[in-house]
């Protein structure tokens, strides 16, 4: 844990506000940093505030924990502790979403998939309508909606029909 030095005669309270101050102007600008690259990406709004509520979550969480840690209120290997637990408990329970997420990305961010593109994955073959942080949907010829979660779509075999001359040119 970062320890924020903070002058001797500090009252107990001001340092309580101070640290959660610093945690949220931080915060503030990692979450600013998401949500531009998410909207370069083509994100759409709803899955951005998603993203901007579970940052500002965690935020919190870790606002609380420096609070408690600069308040004296525990130890640092106490802290640490919760911490931890705090964190292996969120990434199990978020895990799957975050792949997906991350591929999501990566996905939009390597030109991999843009929507109309005409795609193979898994014996099944269509047209791409929307692609999302988690999930892609796909329009078979019969008309079916299929949607496929970005982490498998990513891992393949993957067959994109219409992106060959385009991803060809960045090689």
């Amino acid at each position: 844990m970062v320890s924020i030095p903070f002058p001797a005669g500090i009252d107990l309270l001001v340092r309580d506000v101070l640290t959660i101050a610093i945690f949220w102007a931080v915060g503030q600008l990692v979450i600013h940093a998401v949500r531009a690259a998410a909207k370069r990406a083509g994100v759409s709004p709803a899955q951005i505030r998603i993203v901007t509520e579970a940052l500002t979550f965690v935020v919190a969480v870790l606002a609380i924990v420096a609070v408690v840690h600069v308040s004296g209120l525990t130890s640092e290997s106490t802290t640490l502790t919760i911490s931890g637990i705090i964190a292996i408990a969120l990434s199990l329970a978020v895990q799957t979403t975050l792949s997906n997420i991350i591929s999501g990305i990566l996905l939009l961010l390597d030109n991999t998939l843009r929507i109309n593109d005409l795609i193979e994955y898994g014996g099944m073959k269509g047209e791409v309508l929307k692609i999302g942080l988690r999930n892609s949907w796909v329009k078979t010829a019969s008309g079916s909606l299929v949607i496929i979660s970005n982490s498998q779509t990513a891992n393949g075999p993957l067959t994109n029909y219409t992106a060959a001359e385009r991803l060809l040119r960045k090689l």
